[in-house]
């Protein structure tokens, strides 16, 4: 892979797809992350957002906990609940230092045959909800848009795996990282060094920094606060799907500001039954098939306090 020093700026504006394809291929086929501008998501909308996640996370911790987060991956997420056990690319032993909200697609009900369905859980906050499912619908939008730029980049003959996302896994995320003592260990993290396990990771971040993207050198390369952007990165289904030509890159988070940190990423993803594998035009497969939910599955219960066996009582909703 090629060594980076900075993270490129993908615009999008009205420019055909096409154009954007080759942008996409030149940053996601060596960096693996991206600023994008001219994505067309109103900023009073992402104002809004910011705003409902520190009502939210200004809340007293037992109305948080009130809707804490259950197996289908909704709700609460409290401090010191989970821990990177399966990351390759650091010895993680410690939780992460962060809490959020999680919300996910809205079903009625859990439907028994699809991982992680169900309804979201709320918390008595005025307009959060509301708030949310419009922010969660304009990113699905972008995400539907970006996820087929993506495809021409890496060189995808047959789109007919867009069906897949015509029911997706959607994921938005408030997080909240309190400040790290400035003396905290080396291995005590906000993030622990990690990618995604999903196609596409869409980030809205405040000013306060943290987020940091391992190069293949090993440096790590700050990702800074840039105005109107957002920070977009390829996961590990996504490289699979594109037999590796984009790369899904470490990255990492440290809160050592002195302040709070809050940033809000969104997680666009095929549906949980989707058979995962490299898609025609890519070449000689180099990924064996994989079900995605039963990956899923299996990084969920190795990483949070609520998805483990042990848990599976006491968190059922």
């Amino acid at each position: 892979m090629t060594e980076f020093t900075e993270i490129p700026v993908i615009h999008l504006g009205d420019r055909p797809d096409t154009e954007s394809a080759a942008d996409f291929l030149a940053a996601y086929g060596t960096t693996g992350f991206g600023y994008v501008t001219g994505h067309g998501i109103d900023p009073a909308l992402t104002e809004a957002l910011f705003e409902a996640a520190r009502r939210f996370h200004a809340l007293p911790l037992e109305q948080k906990m009130a809707i804490a987060v259950d197996r289908s991956h909704r709700g609460y997420i409290p401090i010191n609940s989970s821990t990177d056990v399966n990351s390759t690319l650091a010895t993680v032993t410690k939780p992460n230092q962060s809490a959020s909200f999680m919300m996910m697609r809205e079903d009625p009900v859990a439907i028994p045959e699809e991982y992680l369905s169900g309804p979201n859980r709320w918390p008595n906050l005025d307009g959060f909800r509301d708030v949310l499912e419009r922010y969660s619908a304009a990113m699905s939008a972008l995400g539907r848009r970006l996820t087929t730029i993506a495809l021409a980049a890496a060189g995808v003959t047959d789109l007919s795996i867009l069906s897949a996302f015509d029911r997706p896994t959607v994921w938005l995320r408030l997080l909240h990282y309190p400040p790290q003592p400035p003396a905290s260990p080396d291995d005590l993290y906000g993030s622990a060094p990690h990618t995604d396990f999903g196609c596409l990771t869409l980030l809205a971040q405040d000013s306060v920094g943290g987020l940091q993207v391992r190069t293949p050198a090993g440096q790590w390369v700050d990702v800074p606060h840039r105005p109107g952007a957002l920070v977009v990165n390829v996961g590990d289904m996504l490289h699979r799907m594109s037999n590796g030509r984009l790369k899904s890159t470490p990255h990492r988070v440290i809160n050592r500001s002195g302040h709070e940190r809050f940033s809000c990423p969104f997680f666009y993803d095929p549906h949980v039954n989707t058979v995962i594998e490299p898609l025609p035009g890519t070449g000689a497969p180099k990924f064996p098939p994989l079900v995605f939910g039963d990956f899923l599955r299996s990084e969920l219960e190795a990483a949070y306090d609520a998805h483990k066996p042990a848990c599976a009582t006491a968190n059922s909703p």
